[in-house]
């Protein structure tokens, strides 16, 4: 969205429309991305939290999941300094 030619022949703006600071994207993916493995979406949700903390120095994660009939659960996860 730093281009005038995208933003005028993809968004029909008459100009830029600014840049998306990189902080904001998860540039780790998500469950669509990654894959959604049936019987074992905590695990994945866990160990991708924890390689996360791990490479970015991070000392907590929150994770959350849904599950079937409505259902949720929420996860602290904290990282011990080595």
């Amino acid at each position: 969205m730093d281009s005038d030619f995208f933003c005028k022949e993809h968004m029909k703006r008459n100009g830029k429309y600014g840049r998306v600071p990189m902080e904001k994207l998860n540039l780790w993916g998500g469950s669509l991305s990654i894959g959604h493995p049936f019987g074992a979406t905590g695990v994945r949700l866990v160990s991708h939290a924890a390689n996360r903390l791990k490479h970015e120095g991070g000392q907590f994660a929150i994770i959350a999941a849904c599950a079937a009939g409505g259902h949720g659960v929420g996860m602290l996860v904290e990282r011990y300094p080595n």
